[in-house]
């Protein structure tokens, strides 16, 4: 049976019309269905039960479930996420002492082949639906209130999956996200990370959802960053700027880089020249993020000497720089590190 949440608001109107009823039913379904995240037909009691019957006889919802939740002594929550089809994700709720961050997933699994990503060793078995992606956001709000007593303030999309291998799915949610019809979250709260897909990337910036973009670089080499992420010998570090400025341009909204240091691989300073000389293209800022090891041995975290060596060259060369430390390390919740091993 199809849900009912793959219509849009004028196909639920047209749907009424079919009914015999008058079109104003649709906007209160659209009402119960992404601004309360109601998951039950027979709960929408603004409607007769007798067109709830109807309606139910013709349509399901299909919510997510939390297969695992796993706490942190850092106060971070992972969930594992079953699907309605059996299929397992992760979301993660990252609390802070003044914001909660929910890192969502756009896809089961990953079709890219970053070789210092857990995600990335998990084939992609499909792209997430709009709604899936919207009730990670809203179980996250929840727990975000039942937890922290406040509700959820930012988004990132930088869980499983690459959001723009899913752009039209996540850009409808995002919509239903930030729409006052909808949850009414403010865009500017949300961040789209994505590996770096040129035609992607500007697709994103004639949109006008007023999000912020990310880009995993983790390395201003080219040949370096195609030995860290394979997948980006197709993606030219000159063609990923073109698309970053063009971004900026129709934006005004400067580009944040996701930067991991590992040891003995990107820690030079070579690799610094080289990262600054790209900052300085387009308006720009780095997050150098603490890595976390999945195992291979391969990504070494690198030492505190090289961290401030980086600090200390991009901001005298007037470059905005914060470190993220990891959070939820401990139950594998840390950037990198989702790989659905709570289904092993």
């Amino acid at each position: 049976m199809k849900d009912i949440r793959t219509l849009s608001l004028e196909e639920l109107q047209n749907y009424f019309v079919t009914l015999g009823e008058k079109p104003f039913r649709a906007k209160q379904v659209y009402d119960w269905l992404w601004s309360k995240n109601l998951h039950s037909i027979d709960e929408m009691t603004n409607l007769s039960r007798e067109l709830r019957e109807r309606i139910a006889q013709e349509y399901t919802i299909n919510p997510i479930s939390v297969d695992l939740l796993q706490k942190s002594k850092d106060g971070t929550i992972k969930n594992g996420v079953k699907l309605h089809d059996g299929l397992l994700v992760e979301s993660v709720l990252i609390p802070t002492e003044s914001r909660t961050t929910a890192c969502v997933s756009s896809q089961v699994g990953c079709s890219l082949n970053c070789e210092f990503c857990a995600t990335a060793r998990l084939k992609r078995m499909r792209n997430l639906e709009v709604a899936e992606i919207v009730d990670q956001v809203a179980l996250i709000d929840q727990q975000s209130k039942t937890y922290f007593d406040r509700p959820l303030s930012n988004i990132v999309f930088m869980g499983m999956g690459e959001p723009m291998m899913n752009y039209k799915n996540v850009v409808e949610a995002i919509k239903k996200i930030t729409e006052p019809e909808g949850m009414g979250m403010s865009p500017r709260r949300i961040t789209v990370s994505t590996s770096g897909i040129p035609k992607m990337i500007r697709m994103l910036a004639d949109e006008d959802l007023r999000v912020k973009l990310a880009l995993s670089l983790h390395s201003a080499i080219e040949e370096k960053r195609n030995e860290i992420m394979p997948f980006s010998d197709k993606f030219p570090l000159t063609d990923i700027m073109d698309a970053l400025q063009y971004w900026y341009q129709k934006t005004g909204n400067t580009v944040t880089y996701e930067y991991c240091v590992w040891k003995g691989i990107n820690d030079k300073d070579e690799d610094i020249k080289a990262l600054i000389r790209y900052c300085k293209q387009v308006s720009s800022k780095v997050n150098l993020i603490q890595y976390n090891p999945i195992g291979d041995g391969k990504y070494d975290q690198c030492n505190k000497e090289a961290e401030d060596n980086y600090v200390r060259q991009l901001e005298k060369a007037g470059i905005t720089v914060l470190i993220r430390r990891s959070r939820g390390g401990d139950i594998d919740a840390a950037c990198g590190q989702l790989a659905n091993k709570s289904s092993e």
